[in-house]
């Protein structure tokens, strides 16, 4: 796996991927930057929800599971001193399907966080993290 970062000005990058896929990061004004992409950190955290949603469905599909829907909301919390790692992260899962069983939600999270998700566990090293579980039938509200 490859990827490139080439600085633009102040405190703008762009970073591309080995897949050819490019994306700007950017700092907040206070930082030097002007606020035209998203902060490294948060890449770091969208990438670790990906990375687990992906393991989730592809779980979920061969446990024949119907899933039709699926949000993930992460929470982090960063240490104050530097280096400000990821000290805690909560990720709440909200699925919406047909007939979707707890258990194999539950397991399927549990395989991602546990073994699948190299963000994740990454991520687990130096953070608490913490899954919650939302499970909705198609067309009505998610429940806890």
């Amino acid at each position: 796996m490859k990827a490139r970062v080439q600085w633009l000005d102040g405190r703008a990058f762009v970073a591309e991927s080995g897949s050819g896929h490019a994306v700007v990061m950017d700092g907040a004004p206070e930082a030097g930057g002007r606020n035209i992409g998203v902060r490294p950190m948060e890449m770091l955290l969208m990438g670790m929800g990906g990375c687990t949603a992906f393991d989730i469905v592809m779980i979920l599909e061969r446990m024949r599971e119907k899933v039709t829907g699926m949000d993930i909301a992460l929470e982090a919390e960063r240490a104050s001193e530097d280096p400000k790692v990821f000290t805690h992260v909560k990720l709440i899962y909200k699925l919406r399907g047909y007939g979707l069983k707890r258990a194999n939600v539950e397991r399927a999270v549990n395989l991602s966080a546990e073994k699948y998700c190299s963000a994740s566990i990454m991520i687990g090293k130096s953070a608490t993290i913490e899954h919650v579980v939302e499970i909705a039938e198609e067309g009505e509200a998610a429940s806890a």
